[in-house]
């Protein structure tokens, strides 16, 4: 099955060897920037550990400008907007990370609970600098992207399902390590390289580290067909202004978004 067929159906395709080691390179660089230039919504220190450092950037106001570059040029967004069957493309924001050695495993979720867009083209570029083996690999529920969508989750340790948003609009995530065999769950080890991409509606969790510090970045991109969506509170994605120019079913477009 062609990688966009399988995209639109299971939400979820590993793109082997998608990145030249230039390419990789280039995706390097901007990472380094974000981790040297923390933006308002970044997070230092014990985010998912308490006995170990963390840190996590997403929708720096100045990173578009230093993205641009390697997204036109290493074919990341021609890729992007091939698998999404999309005519136009637009950049959404970057999400950077680096975790210590002892995280623990990222609780089951959907991005799209916390991020005020819907559509069909909607796609995450989750790229690592290192290879992860697949005991550590995100694990994804293939075709859960096509719904429902879920409240999102607080990421308690005690509760993984304890609801974000206070009211039942949105239904409370199922308990999916409890009931596994009742998931249709995959996950893969990935090279340096290799980019996991998926919708981010698609139920998603794991990634613990044991022994060694994990760099990765998730690339967000939309297509023709995205709207705006609020959601029950607060959220995503943090840009100036947006959430007070669009209401519900509006393009999802705005002056701050590169388009590619």
């Amino acid at each position: 099955m062609p990688e966009h067929e399988r995209y639109h159906q299971d939400g979820v395709v590993k793109l082997t060897d998608a990145l030249d080691a230039r390419s990789l390179a280039q995706v390097r660089t901007a990472y380094e920037w974000s981790l040297n230039n923390l933006g308002p919504h970044g997070k230092g220190g014990d985010w998912l550990s308490a006995e170990t450092e963390t840190f996590e950037d997403k929708a720096n106001p100045g990173a578009p400008e230093i993205y641009e570059g390697f997204l036109r040029q290493s074919g990341l967004a021609g890729l992007a907007r091939d698998i999404l069957r999309s005519e136009d493309l637009w950049f959404m924001y970057e999400q950077v990370f680096k975790k210590a050695g002892g995280c623990r495993r990222t609780p089951w979720h959907q991005d799209g609970s916390y991020l005020a867009v819907d559509g069909d083209h909607l796609i995450v570029f989750w790229i690592s600098f290192a290879a992860v083996p697949k005991a550590e690999a995100l694990e994804f529920v293939v075709g859960s992207h096509q719904g429902p969508l879920y409240n999102g989750s607080t990421f308690n340790i005690d509760d993984p399902t304890e609801p974000i948003y206070p009211d039942d609009t949105l239904p409370r995530l199922p308990d999916i390590d409890a009931r596994q065999r009742d998931f249709d769950i995959v996950s893969w080890a990935t090279e340096p390289g290799d980019i996991i991409a998926f919708h981010p509606n698609l139920l998603h969790g794991g990634g613990a580290t044991m022994d060694r510090v994990r760099e990765t970045v998730s690339l967000r991109f939309f297509g023709d067909d995205a709207v705006y969506a609020p959601r029950p509170g607060p959220c995503g994605p943090r840009i100036a202004g947006l959430h007070d120019a669009l209401t519900k079913g509006d393009a999802f477009r705005y002056p701050a978004f590169l388009k590619l």
